[in-house]
């Protein structure tokens, strides 16, 4: 699909947090034929009031490109999976009637696994066997999930239980693994989008994220969580944000400020790993492109990959 055509395709810039994901959404923006408008697939950045700790784009950092789908809720009100695609979706044909380019710019991969496969065809909820695996020894619980699900047990981390939970409980309930269900369902991607995965080394991503942590601090980011805290703000959705969690912790006092510091920079670097792992699973995509956004000019080489489709 050339930029010629009635309705362009949908582009979806995906790659580890701090990544440079919002830097190059604006520069595509700016400079796609007709121009392009930005939707955030990040679901902490739907929330008001939370801005330094999602690393939000400032106006001057949104380069005059229109921005969708940020700061669109109070924290302490519950968003869904449902509620994103289907705010999504609106605004991919608000953004295609005005003849621009939608780009969805993701750093929550279930939102944009679902933009682009569809929901994964699963059993309601079952609170009770929930519970139950809730109240399972740690280690007997991981075990099940080693025998039922092993390709699961390698990618999910060992202190990640609401993950693990999720697998064991889906095994169960299906006699399938979940992991076997998942590479099936990935196998339609959307025919309307291309992909755009920022290719980072291990070692340059995670000084990039220990560094956004330090600015983030700087940049006020304890006096922000503080303010939503004590205010009563924060849903149990908003609170367990990566930052958030960590200084809410340091605020109740069970850890020192540079503890929490610390663990934030943990927890971003394990999440960048996730988001890496979980890209390379659709390395086999033809619509997919690698972009190496520390290289000059990087943007171009993005232009080019979508308009020559």
């Amino acid at each position: 699909m050339t930029s010629t055509s009635n309705t362009h395709p949908l582009i979806v810039l995906v790659g580890p947090t701090a990544g440079g994901k919002t830097a190059l959404s604006v520069r595509l923006g700016q400079n796609l034929p007709g121009g392009g408008e930005c939707i955030s697939a990040d679901s902490m950045q739907v929330y008001e009031g939370m801005d330094i700790g999602t690393a939000t784009p400032t106006l001057e950092e949104r380069g005059g490109v229109p921005h969708h789908l940020l700061s669109i809720v109070r924290p302490d009100t519950p968003f869904t999976l449902d509620d994103w695609l289907a705010a999504a979706e609106r605004a991919i044909a608000d953004v295609r009637s005005r003849q621009h380019w939608p780009i969805i710019v993701g750093g929550t991969n279930l939102y944009v696994q679902a933009l682009l496969f569809g929901l994964l065809d699963a059993p309601p909820p079952d609170q009770a066997l929930r519970g139950e695996l809730a109240a399972m020894d740690p280690a007997v619980l991981r075990a099940e999930l080693q025998d039922r699900d092993p390709s699961a047990a390698a990618r999910i981390h060992p202190n990640d239980l609401r993950r693990t939970i999720r697998a064991v409980e889906y095994a169960r309930s299906t006699g399938r693994a979940l992991s076997d269900a998942q590479v099936q369902w990935t196998e339609a991607c959307r025919r309307d989008a291309h992909i755009l995965g920022l290719d980072w080394p291990v070692e340059a991503i995670n000084g990039r994220i220990n560094a956004r942590v330090g600015a983030m601090m700087d940049a006020g980011l304890l006096a922000e969580v503080q303010q939503l805290h004590e205010s009563s703000m924060l849903g149990e959705q908003a609170a367990a944000g990566v930052g958030y969690a960590q200084l809410i912790d340091h605020l109740e006092g069970r850890c020192t400020l540079d503890e929490a510091i610390e663990q934030i920079k943990i927890r971003s670097r394990r999440l960048g790993k996730q988001q890496r792992t979980w890209l390379r699973r659709f390395r086999v995509l033809p619509n997919l492109t690698w972009i190496h956004p520390a290289e000059e000019d990087s943007y171009l080489a993005a232009i080019h990959a979508v308009t020559s489709h």
